[in-house]
């Protein structure tokens, strides 16, 4: 089938409902830089745009089989971003006020502690991950300490992003669970970023 086929909406939809990957390319091709400026001009932060449309065709391509002729592929993919947007945001929103309870402990240790003894703290929370189980541990380290995203930790491992998430949750409570009151405090900030320094 010829690209120009694909701009007939309908064409479109059913060549994506019968798994065609060439629809699913010229989907991508028409859309991704159009979705990433829509969504950095809602999160202000061109990487994260890029991991919101990314999760949007992720999604498109995983439910294809639910499309229905009658959707406006245009209007349901800036639909999709809008919503992984506000799905972000709320994230954040909770976050937020974790991360300021937690820098507020912290800043109260690192007060108290000198060098040496924050470099003492990282490698116990270093050592407890790689007591972590296997599958988990491959997939925090990926994640905290290589910097991938989850998408690219999914296309990686060859696994669901849901599953990704599932094992990073886990390996934090893990982590809660094993370690002291007061190293928990370093946790949240430790790993606030997305690629952090342990050796």
């Amino acid at each position: 089938m010829k690209n120009d086929d694909y701009k007939d909406n309908n064409v479109l939809i059913e060549s994506l409902k019968n798994g065609d990957e060439q629809a699913f390319n010229y989907l991508i091709d028409t859309y991704h830089h159009k979705l990433c400026v829509y969504a950095n001009s809602l999160v202000k932060n061109v990487y994260n745009a890029e991991d919101i449309v990314q999760n949007v065709f992720i999604k498109v391509w995983e439910q294809r089989t639910r499309l229905k002729p009658d959707h406006a592929l245009k209007s349901f993919l800036y639909k999709l971003v809008y919503n992984e947007f506000i799905d972000l945001y709320r994230k954040n929103q909770s976050l937020f006020s974790l991360e300021k309870s937690y820098h507020d402990a912290l800043n109260s240790v690192i007060q108290d502690e000198d060098a040496e003894s924050f470099q003492r703290v990282l490698n116990v929370v270093n050592k407890e991950i790689q007591n972590l189980p296997p599958k988990c541990k491959e997939v925090f380290i990926l994640s905290k300490k290589e910097g991938l995203t989850n998408i690219e930790i999914a296309e990686h491992l060859d696994v669901s992003i849901k599953t990704v998430e599932a094992q990073i949750t886990k390996a934090f409570s893990i982590l809660r669970l094993s370690l002291n009151e007061k190293i928990k405090n370093f946790l949240f900030l430790l790993f606030a970023k997305r690629k952090i320094t342990m050796s």
